[in-house]
């Protein structure tokens, strides 16, 4: 993870492990999805169309590793899936944090549901945990197939886990938002797969254009 950590050198923020400092998400995640893209382009990452994921979970024998926060995953989910957010809830109520939210909510927040977070800096080790815990074996055997709800984010992920020494990966192109009915079997949750991530007015917006059948 050196190279990520190197380019966001220059935007620190406050960690949540004393003594360490923690770079900004966006720096880290500009320089961790290029290295990512990357990996896929070679062929050290395989990348996985929505259609064809359950080929992959089955046959192939990958694991779904899903690195949406939990009110994402709370809507749809993939049942049996492995959940690790990348991104946490930031419960900071310093006052720097304390505006930063008023900022996020005004021009983000209330239109799209999202809370206001900050990187998960115990990822690489949740995922160790949850995988053994999944029955995926440790980073030698383990076999992923990394989603989120757009690919960004699990593109992120894919870097982390590449460079943690996974290499049996792979990501979900386009994230949930991708898929169709179908491509996964056993879903569950109160909205379908592929909007899960959408939500506040948004998702308001949403219900009416499902309600007049703009969009099934």
């Amino acid at each position: 993870m050196a190279m990520g950590a190197a380019a966001a050198a220059s935007t620190c923020i406050r960690s949540t492990t004393p003594g360490l400092p923690r770079c900004r998400v966006r720096a880290q995640a500009t320089s961790w999805a290029g290295g990512a893209e990357a990996l896929v382009r070679s062929g050290a990452v395989k990348a996985v169309r929505p259609r064809d994921a359950a080929e992959a979970l089955g046959a192939e024998g990958f694991r779904l590793l899903d690195v949406r926060p939990e009110w994402e995953r709370a809507r749809a989910s993939v049942r049996g899936s492995v959940h690790v957010p990348l991104f946490v809830g930031d419960d900071d109520m310093g006052p720097v944090t304390l505006l930063k939210k008023w900022v996020h909510l005004g021009y983000i927040g209330l239109w799209t549901g999202q809370g206001f977070t900050k990187m998960n800096d115990r990822f690489v080790e949740d995922v160790a945990a949850a995988v053994v815990v999944a029955g995926a074996g440790g980073k030698d055997d383990a076999k992923l197939l990394v989603a989120c709800g757009e690919g960004l984010r699990s593109l992120i992920a894919v870097r982390m886990l590449h460079d943690d020494g996974y290499r049996n990966l792979a990501w979900l192109a386009g994230g949930f938002s991708k898929c169709a009915d179908g491509d996964f079997a056993d879903v569950e949750g109160e909205s379908k797969l592929q909007y899960a991530t959408i939500g506040g007015a948004s998702y308001i917006f949403l219900q009416i254009l499902l309600l007049l059948g703009v969009v099934k």
